[in-house]
């Protein structure tokens, strides 16, 4: 007990540094418990949701199906479960605007991408339709309310019986626009309603577990030859599980490369106030030795202050994370996810990890600093120290140089070269901190590049994308647009070697002024006839260059696996959905047919743009319009969701460099009692001293920013690989800018640490401080 109240004591007296320490310790577990419970409540509720709700394995398209046709395909090797559906497209008209809706009809006995219903009942009859819960609560829908929507150039009338979401659409598109972009679905008997008869044009499978996917879609691609088959989708493939397997994979990522990076700066300053503790306490670790007690217990009774540290850091934190992190978390989740029924709390165990490695830190610290000193005898233990002898320095060699040192700066140089391991130490600990800085703000600004590259590489007013089996040769065209350029999207397999990946070849004319291509430097490059264009995230993943050969499948049904190699001719920086492109003569030379699907259209003026608008929305072949205004949206939505956690990547950083610089210079402080002490006795100044320290931490923060600068590209460049795939390309360059900022906030954290620290240099006990060596 009484070692217990000395720890309490041995707090108050250094209480702004363990109120450092634990800060240092609480933002660790903060964005431990915070991306942790983010992880694996996601990954445990989709993993969930995706099998309970049954996600489809494989959507198989066809311009026409019948039940006796969906039910031959039943017997192909691998299908579990097969089920037949009609979708189509369908707009909402409002009067300000309209709405497109996906429409699918739903299976009599539906067992594949069951709806979750939040309200209501699933369609029975008839003319009832259920609509997505988030589409509902944008238009203020109720259950039993009428809606009438426009398709196949009809109108139709349908009544509400329920909201509800639906397992395959769980993100629906970039920036989740439930106003303008809408799910629904309707009995199987109202397809006769809308066809006059009873047909499909989509097929959903239920594969057998384990069973080799690309094998069942050859299998089923062959066994459709005699129907007019579209194309098919794997699960993998679609939008909504891809985005949220990737998000989760990225996630997991940042729980442990963040956590990672703190904790070694709590292990850096662990050591450091463990060593200066155990350094100014020898003489009562003396006196405890004299009186009997156990070289164990006194161990354990300083192994008590960082595990006291450690609890305390790692409580708040959590408490933290659960007030802030995690209200956030599930915000965002809502607005990037339509996932009904998904809570985010945080475990009670989630602070257990941070305890556990702040607490073996702080162990292994007091282990490493403490045992030299209790293999000392009672006597010895209890006497002082003795001063380390001061060898003759190298600058002192130099001729002209140490003569011409103020004794100020002869001080500071002696100083820190007679204890070069704390100052290494020290030193390490400031790089550290500047690095987390460096990548703070770094990872910041790469965010907002990746969002303003959108509008600088798409400079489209209007992009019209058409039906399946539409031809743009024979659309008709309003008479009031400046520019119009064709484009057709194709799937692809990327091969290299043993590896194969998942691409989308984008084919637009060599001319087209309306997307814009950048190299690694922000130069702007074309479209050639003789070669692709690859962006640098398969670049960088594939180790490939331009002039290099690639292996390319085309997976669109009609292609029939077509494989054709491709020379590269420029790798471009695309950060968001990063796209193979290639020209129409280039798709012409591997004897494929150019058949484009979309345009991108230019208008003449603002005033002109609506009724090009206009124009293509009153055409029936049209099935999307996007415009420049989603191009924002989409760039504000970026922003939006992902800000918060580096705005607080930021905030904890400068917690964290405060913790560390302040810790550090109040350990510097301590060294240097006696040499403080005497230069008090001789009538040294106190601003003249506190100059002295200034300058020494001044010293160690500009050879700390020195190395970290370095050091700081390399720690960042490996953030973003971590980060990046070949879906998502993050900045990997650090702008000058940034480093200026981070370096300029170096330096006033350790001005803010001196000024703090400025009373002990007052209160220093002089007499104390110059006790002799008896």
């Amino acid at each position: 007990m009484k070692l217990f109240l000395k720890l309490v004591r041995d707090i108050k007296q250094s209480i702004g540094q363990f109120i450092a320490f634990v800060l240092v310790i609480a933002v660790g577990a903060f964005f431990y418990g915070g991306l942790v419970t983010y992880s694996n409540n996601l990954s445990t509720y989709t993993e969930g949701y995706f099998k309970e709700h049954n996600v489809s394995d494989l959507h198989v398209f066809y311009k026409q199906i019948s039940k006796n046709d969906v039910a031959a395909l039943s017997e192909i090797e691998g299908i579990k479960k097969i089920e037949g559906r009609y979708t189509f497209d369908a707009t909402q008209a409002f009067e300000d605007d309209q709405a497109f809706l996906k429409i699918h009809s739903i299976p009599v006995k539906n067992e594949i991408n069951t709806i979750a219903m939040i309200e209501g009942r699933i369609p029975s009859r008839k003319n009832e339709i259920v609509v997505d819960s988030r589409y509902a609560k944008e238009h203020l829908f109720q259950v039993g309310d009428e809606i009438s929507i426009r398709a196949n150039e009809r109108n139709f009338t349908f009544t509400i019986s329920g909201f509800g979401e639906n397992v395959e659409h769980a993100k629906k598109n970039e920036i989740q626009d439930h106003k303008t972009y809408g799910v629904a679905y309707i009995a199987e008997e109202t397809i006769s309603e809308i066809l006059g008869g009873t047909s499909y044009n989509e097929i959903m499978i239920d594969a057998t577990e384990g069973y080799d996917m690309d094998k069942l879609g050859q299998s089923i691609e062959a066994q459709s030859k005699s129907l007019p088959y579209v194309n098919q989708v794997s699960k993998e493939r679609t939008f909504s599980y891809s985005k949220i397997k990737e998000t989760i994979h990225n996630n997991k990522l940042m729980s442990m490369v963040i956590p990672f990076v703190l904790f070694l700066i709590v292990a850096i300053i662990l050591f450091l106030t463990m060593s200066r503790m155990i350094d100014s306490q020898r003489n009562q670790v003396g006196i405890m030795k004299a009186l009997g007690v156990k070289n164990r217990t006194i161990m354990l009774h300083y192994m008590g202050y960082p595990v006291l540290a450690g609890i305390i850091g790692s409580i708040i934190g959590c408490a933290i994370a659960a007030l802030v992190f995690v209200p956030f978390v599930t915000a965002s989740s809502a607005r990037a996810y339509s996932l009904p029924g998904i809570t985010y709390s945080l475990s009670f165990y989630s602070f257990i990890p941070p305890i556990i490695f702040s607490s073996a830190f702080g162990i292994l610290a007091c282990y490493l600093s403490g045992r030299t000193l209790l293999k000392e005898r009672a006597a010895q233990a209890m006497r002082p120290k003795p001063p380390k002898q001061m060898k003759t320095l190298l600058i002192e060699r130099i001729p002209g140089i140490w003569s011409h040192l103020s004794y100020s700066y002869k001080l500071i140089l002696r100083n820190i070269f007679l204890n070069k391991p704390k100052a290494i130490a020290s030193s390490i600990g400031v790089v550290v901190s500047t690095v987390l800085l460096i990548t703070a703000f770094g990872t910041q600004s790469a965010l907002q590049q990746v969002a303003s590259q959108i509008e600088d590489v798409y400079t489209y007013d209007l992009r019209v994308d058409y039906t399946i089996g539409t031809s743009t040769d024979t659309v008709k065209l309003p008479s009031v647009m400046k520019n119009r350029y064709s484009l057709s999207t194709f799937p692809v397999e990327f091969i290299k070697g043993d590896e194969k990946d998942n691409a989308t070849l984008v084919v637009t004319e060599r001319e087209n002024s309306l997307i814009h291509f950048f190299d690694e430097n922000d130069n702007r490059i074309t479209l050639e006839n003789n070669g692709v264009l690859i962006p640098k995230s398969y670049a960088d993943k594939y180790h490939i260059s331009a002039g290099d050969i690639i292996h390319t499948t085309f997976k669109a049904p009609e292609l029939t696996n077509k494989s054709v190699d491709m020379k590269v001719l420029h790798i471009s920086t695309q950060y968001s959905n990063p796209s193979f492109y290639i020209t129409p003569d280039y798709l012409k030379s591997f004897g494929i047919d150019y058949s484009p699907t979309s345009l991108l259209v230019e208008a003449n003026s603002s005033v002109d743009l609506n009724s090009v608008r206009t124009f293509f929305e009153q055409d029936p072949q049209v099935e999307t319009i996007a415009d420049r205004d989603d191009l924002k949206k989409t760039a504000e939505y970026i922003l939006k969701q992902n800000s918060f956690v580096f705005i607080m990547f930021i905030v904890c950083a400068v917690i964290l460099s405060f913790g560390a610089i302040y810790t550090i210079s109040s350990i510097n402080i301590y060294e240097r009692n006696r040499e403080l002490a005497t230069l008090k006795v001789l009538g040294y100044q106190k601003h003249k001293i506190n100059r002295l320290i200034f300058f020494e931490n001044i010293l160690l923060t500009t050879f700390a920013v020195i190395v970290a600068l370095p050091i700081s590209g390399y720690v960042y460049a490996m953030i973003v690989k971590a980060l990046s795939s070949t879906h998502q390309q993050i900045p990997d360059q650090l702008h000058i800018s940034i480093l200026l900022v981070s370096v300029i906030l170096a330096y006033l954290l350790t001005i803010l640490s001196n000024l703090l620290l400025r009373r002990k240099v007052t209160n220093l006990n002089m007499i104390e401080s110059l006790k002799s060596v008896e």
